[in-house]
């Protein structure tokens, strides 16, 4: 019965997929037509059609804007390609929202681009520093930088060790594209690096599929068919070959019971140990396309891993800065006492930073596992070296003493903020850090922000809520909820980030002593503060360059919003970045909080015991949702401070 369900399921498999290939195709060509009569009527530049071999998103998704703004700057690259022009003529706008519209009907029917994503009609003829053609790009940017560029990413993008290597380039731009992030356009300061790579430094162009999903996060969708005619005719040939189909999968899977069932005994008679780690360090290796590096390499780049190269320590070991051959700086982190256990870390970890790329994320470069009979097992992850250390280290380590002003404290924070996001909303799936705190933000030359150390990342299946899971993480910067009840979300990230920003501003630490010798949370300090009107006493009085008193209060409030001991208080890190972006100050509502959860823990055990059963903690007045001026961010609520 086993043998011919599974062949019933080979034939259903075969018939879903022909049939979904014919839909497909008329999909597909009743798209083309619709395009066709679109672009006849429109005078809009852009070439819409180029998008229709990528995947497109679910309806309503929580990355559809995201997936529409990375289509049109994959439009304005091509745009770029073909006429030396970054961006459509202004007088085109509408039309090119129409257009764009127009062409999203069939597989979003309903939704409405701007209103949906909050943009405005201007703003997709709109770039960064009125750049509008190559060679105004081109006079901004040092030829070094360019011609960098060009060398690394003149190649296919489709693997990651490419990939890396061209989008580490491209971060050097930024520092001559001083104009905002979001906020007045769809292709941003940010994103004009890379709509000029694929256009230009690139050889195969933005619609190529590793050039678009290196460089604008976008994949190809499943191959489909060209006509309906042919989905029909793959569809009877399907039918044909099913029975032939049914005997092959009867006889094989009769021959893989009997081979495992004998491999099996093989097995116990010879008294055979198999470790799974070891299984998914190979498969490590042949799943990804990252450098592997040979353990005499790794000596040879840290000068035999002197004691002088260390900049970094931890539990999982030490990290030395050593040289490559090719003169480049990296860093080695050498996990130390390798055992089953560190094996299944180090494999999750080189998996967790392959799968991620961002300029506020730690760029991988490569791996090494190796055995040697005086060394043992050795497990080392090669990445970008971060000359400026820790965010640790600037506010309570070695470098404290170099201040650091009000603007740099900004940038810090809105680096880390769409790190964040990024890891949330931008990555397939989802990734939930567990670990944000300041020695885990590193700081590159511009004291951009470099989150690190992704060790106890976990991946978030799409449409899970939450997920239970052991504790793990550091004290003080652990979410309430992730601490008391194992409960994991993309919020318990936020707790974390609101703790970060609350050091970063105050240079006082997550967690410190009273006069009472009672152990008493940033969180909580910040909030008293707060609650009484003196919201600015918390920002470290020697700050330099302070700035607007209303920028600095903005910033507390968020902090303090985003460590409010109750999960459904803190916004999503994608609108903590829209609120640190907003030039505009507007109020800040904040619910009120519960108990202090340092100082009377015991107390709170008894209030959740207590709470109707539900586990959740809740404040004496209930939840108040919170608002950030005229934006749609949340519903609005009083103030209660």
């Amino acid at each position: 019965m086993l043998l011919l369900r599974g062949g019933i399921a080979v034939v259903v498999l075969v018939l879903f997929f022909f049939s979904s290939s014919s839909s497909s195709s008329s999909s597909f060509v009743a798209a083309q037509k619709k395009n066709s009569s679109s672009s006849s009527s429109s005078s809009c530049p852009l070439d819409f059609s180029i998008l229709q071999p990528f995947r497109r998103p679910e309806p309503d998704g929580p990355n559809t804007c995201q997936y529409l703004l990375q289509g049109l700057r994959l439009l304005y690259s091509h745009h770029l390609r073909e006429t030396g022009s970054f961006l459509p003529p202004a007088a085109s706008a509408a039309s090119c929202w129409d257009a764009l519209q127009s062409n999203i009907s069939d597989f979003l029917p309903g939704f409405d681009v701007r209103s949906k994503c909050g943009f405005k009609t201007p703003w997709i003829s709109q770039g960064c520093m009125n750049i509008t053609t190559r060679s105004r790009f081109e006079s901004l940017i040092p030829n070094s930088s360019l011609t960098t560029t060009f060398i690394r990413c003149n190649t296919s993008l489709q693997s990651n060790t490419p990939c890396a290597s061209c989008t580490q380039s491209l971060s050097a731009f930024q520092a001559y594209l001083s104009g905002p992030s979001l906020g007045n356009n769809v292709s941003d300061c940010a994103s004009f690096p890379s709509i000029y790579a694929a256009a230009f430094a690139n050889p195969y162009g933005p619609t190529d599929s590793g050039t678009a999903k290196c460089l604008f996060q976008l994949d190809y969708a499943s191959s489909s068919s060209s006509s309906s005619s042919g989905g029909r005719k793959k569809l009877k040939i399907a039918v044909s070959l099913s029975v032939s189909l049914v005997a092959s999968a009867l006889v094989i899977t009769a021959w893989w019971f009997w081979y495992s069932r004998r491999l099996k005994k093989r097995k116990k008679k010879k008294k055979i140990l198999f470790k799974p780690t070891q299984s998914r360090l190979d498969s490590m290796s042949e799943s990804t396309t990252l450098v592997k590096f040979s353990f005499e390499e790794i000596k040879k780049a840290t000068n035999n891993f002197s004691r002088h190269n260390i900049i970094g320590r931890g539990g999982y070991g030490n990290v030395y800065k050593g040289v490559l051959p090719d003169a480049t700086q990296v860093a080695f982190k050498r996990f130390k006492n390798c055992s089953a256990t560190g094996d299944e870390n180090f494999a999750h970890e080189v998996e967790v930073i392959a799968s991620i790329r961002h300029v506020n994320l730690l760029a991988l470069r490569g791996y090494c596992t190796a055995t040697t009979p005086y060394e043992g097992h050795q497990r080392i992850i090669v990445c970008d070296l971060v000359t400026n250390g820790s965010l640790h280290d600037h506010l309570f380590g070695d470098l404290k003493e170099a201040q650091l002003p009000c603007p740099l404290r900004q940038r810090i924070a809105l680096g880390m903020a769409r790190g964040l996001a990024y890891l949330h909303y931008g990555a397939q799936p989802s990734i939930i850090h567990r670990d944000i705190k300041a020695s885990n933000i590193l700081l590159d030359e511009r004291f951009e922000a470099k989150v690190a150390d992704f060790g106890l990342a976990k991946f978030n299946p799409e449409g899970m809520t939450h997920m239970s899971t052991r504790v793990a993480g550091t004290m003080g910067y652990v979410a309430p909820e992730y601490a008391l009840y194992g409960q994991l979300t993309e919020k318990s990230d936020v707790y974390s980030f609101g703790v970060v920003l609350l050091e970063l501003l105050s240079r006082r630490k997550a967690i410190v002593t009273d006069e009472e010798g009672q152990p008493v949370s940033v969180a909580d300090w910040a909030w008293s503060l707060v609650r009484e009107g003196r919201t600015l006493d918390v920002v470290e009085d020697g700050m330099p360059e302070k700035g607007p008193p209303e920028v600095l209060e903005k910033y507390v409030l968020i902090a303090v919003l985003c460590s409010h001991p109750q999960l459904h208080a803190r916004p999503t890190m994608d609108q903590v970045v829209k609120m640190l972006e907003s030039n505009e100050f507007t109020v800040i509502s904040i619910p009120q909080r519960p108990i202090p959860l340092v100082a009377c823990r015991d107390e709170i055990d008894r209030s959740v015991s207590s709470s109707s059963g539900s586990g959740k903690l809740t404040s004496p007045t209930g939840y108040q949702a919170f608002s950030f001026g005229g934006d749609d961010i949340g519903p609005s609520g009083n103030t209660n401070m």
